[in-house]
């Protein structure tokens, strides 16, 4: 498990550092995702050496999402201030996602000669 959880924050480390060096727009850790899945594609034997750690994160996962339930009931006061100009964005976001994820998919079925059934 020590194994696994290093494994995991080496990547990290790796992808925080090489996406300072570089200075490009994708947050570390995710470049060290990315890395980290090159790597399990090409190793059979670093995803095994993983898993343990992986299972018992996915596990608990819920657990991940108390510091922003916290953080959002600690600024309470500011949502309430910014509750109806929130909602507004969050309404226009979710019908501008649904419409371009519409438009998309007609545009996809158009070009490899999808039918309407």
């Amino acid at each position: 498990m020590v194994l696994s959880l290093t494994l995991i924050l080496g990547f990290q480390l790796a992808g925080v550092v090489l996406a300072q060096l570089m200075r490009l727009p994708v947050p570390g850790p995710v470049m060290g995702m990315v890395l980290m899945l090159i790597a399990m594609a090409v190793s059979d034997r670093l995803a095994g050496l993983v898993r343990p750690a992986g299972q018992g994160i996915l596990a608990h996962l819920s657990l991940l999402f108390v510091p922003a339930g916290v953080g959002v009931v600690g600024h309470l006061g500011t949502l309430g201030a910014q509750g109806p100009a929130i909602g507004l964005a969050l309404l226009v976001s979710t019908v501008l996602a649904i419409a371009a994820g519409a438009l998309v998919f007609a545009l996809l079925a158009r070009l490899t000669g999808g039918r309407d059934d």
